[in-house]
């Protein structure tokens, strides 16, 4: 991003809000599998196929996702499959602080179940 003019920062402000909503991550998800219909997608998610419809032209608006049309059924695939790899960066970034942060909690943990013991054991 080093450099890049604020109509580029833009860009990849806008790219990284289209990722920033459940779920059209989970609509990435089921896409990740195979094609599907908008009336499948919909089914799957548990949304309407308006809603649906709205989030995949988002991220048919950012690349995400391609649109094609088959008598009356819209079919969505995967148009860039590096979100995948993103995705995977950011979970394992989220894992490991969860890790960070349960290990720092433990050390919290610990002493006062010792001490709870001794005092049980008094």
């Amino acid at each position: 991003m080093e450099g890049l003019p604020d109509e580029a920062l833009a860009q990849v402000a806008g790219y990284f809000q289209a990722l920033s909503e459940p779920t059209r991550l989970r609509i990435l998800n089921l896409l990740r599998q195979s094609e599907r219909s908008v009336g499948e997608l919909a089914q799957l998610c548990g949304y309407s196929s308006a809603n649906t419809s709205r989030h995949l032209a988002v991220l048919t608006q950012h690349g995400l996702v391609r649109r094609e049309s088959r008598g009356n059924s819209v079919f969505y695939s995967i148009a860039d499959e590096s979100v995948y790899a993103l995705c995977n960066l950011v979970c394992g970034n989220i894992a490991r602080q969860f890790e960070r942060t349960a290990s720092g909690r433990a050390a919290f943990v610990l002493p006062a179940a010792k001490r709870a013991r001794s005092r049980s054991a008094a």
